[in-house]
């Protein structure tokens, strides 16, 4: 909502993206309170969003689905962002909405940042059909691990001066925000989702084919990201990787954009979207190769969804997006949610939101009664992993 920010993309690189009608300002921001984003924003520009949301959908052939990006952390982004989900859903009930969501960090400079995120939690629980969660320490290791190889942490993988990753400043200083580089990578992540919708490919998938196969219970639809490789949009030196490595690296920690591990939980689903020169056996093989070291829930063992769309990404032959629907999540969650109680049982900064019109304490109550019931239901699926067994014989039917 902050003019002078909106104002600066266009005067940016990027200005030739955006459709200047389409913005939406107002003065200033909403002060890190998510009631101000979602009551006062949300109320005062309902009409507004609604109008423009209309006009941008009348000039699609085939609306598959609504992208929302937002942060959790700040006002308006976990405020006014869930209200335009809820919006999204009043105006367009059978469209697809997929939203990514920016996780803040614990060291986050927002110290209302818990408040926020819960409060933005309940509203994505409830009317998100997927979400893609991406934690900013994630973000932050990846960088961090491109800055190290910058400067000869690995002598086969060095970042080119002046690369996109490196904010175009030639490697990471102190006193420098890595934020171009963290956008880069979940730039890429919405490059690889959209890839079937933009160019041909063998095996095509739809974005509203995402939620149909991934998502087996309503509220559980919280998908893990990870990218192979992590630097498309960087102009990294590192030697091509071989098409199987590829497949192990997208199911290992370094490579996810949330700080878990899927192999000591359970697997619901997983879609695997690729890019470049792949074929249909090289993806069998793989998914049979991995099969046995991924514990998936009994019920759904082919659990996979597949994609192949054949134009790689700019500098490289191939690359590979994985989405899981793993129990993991949860260990987020918790971990937001003990934030949100330390500052909770103190009724720290809570006059901030109450002084708000239409905000009341029982959004509190109601928003970590629904995160423990998220909680809950991840934790009663994941008791049933003591079930699984590596390699276990499976069914065959002649």
């Amino acid at each position: 909502m902050e003019e002078g920010v909106v104002n600066e993309i266009l005067q940016g690189p990027l200005r030739e993206v955006f459709d200047s009608a389409q913005l939406l300002t107002d003065v200033s921001g909403s002060g890190n309170n998510w009631a101000v984003g979602y009551l006062t924003y949300g109320a005062a520009y309902r009409q507004s969003i609604v109008d423009k949301l209309r006009r941008a959908s009348e000039q699609c052939d085939c609306l598959q689905c609504f992208f929302l990006i937002h942060s959790m952390g700040g006002g308006t982004g976990s405020g006014l962002g869930t209200r335009v989900l809820s919006l999204l859903e009043e105006e367009f009930p059978d469209v697809c909405r997929i939203v990514t969501s920016m996780y803040p960090s614990v060291e986050d400079d927002v110290v209302t940042s818990p408040y926020n995120s819960v409060l933005a939690m309940r509203e994505l629980t409830e009317h998100a059909d997927c979400v893609l969660p991406v934690e900013n320490q994630s973000l932050m290791d990846i960088v961090n691990n491109i800055n190290l190889m910058s400067h000869g942490g690995n002598p086969s993988s060095v970042v080119k001066r002046d690369s996109t990753v490196t904010s175009g400043q030639g490697g990471l200083s102190r006193a420098e925000k890595p934020f171009d580089a963290m956008n880069n990578i979940v730039a890429k992540l919405l490059l690889n989702i959209t890839s079937s919708a933009r160019f041909e490919g063998s095996l095509n998938m739809d974005l509203n084919e995402i939620a149909m196969n991934m998502v087996p219970f309503p509220r559980l639809h919280y998908l893990v990201p990870s990218l192979t490789p992590l630097y498309t949009l960087a102009d990294v030196n590192i030697p091509t990787r071989r098409l199987d490595q590829m497949f192990s690296d997208a199911f290992s920690k370094d490579h996810q954009l949330i700080r878990a591990n899927p192999k000591h939980n359970l697997y619901l689903a997983c879609a695997l979207m690729l890019r470049g020169n792949v074929q249909v056996s090289d993806l069998r093989r793989n998914i049979e190769r991995l099969r046995p070291s991924l514990p998936f829930v009994s019920w759904n063992q082919e659990g996979w969804k597949t994609g192949l769309c054949s134009v790689p990404p700019v500098g490289h032959t191939h690359s590979l997006l994985a989405l899981a629907n793993n129990t993991c999540v949860k260990s987020t969650f918790m971990e937001l949610r003990d934030r949100f109680t330390k500052l909770y049982k103190k009724k720290a900064h809570l006059h901030h939101y109450l002084h708000v019109d239409g905000m009341e304490q029982s959004f509190f109550t109601e928003a970590v009664s629904s995160l423990n019931a998220l909680i809950e239901e991840y934790h009663h699926l994941d008791t049933t992993k003591a079930n699984w067994t590596p390699d276990a014989p499976r069914l065959c039917i002649a």
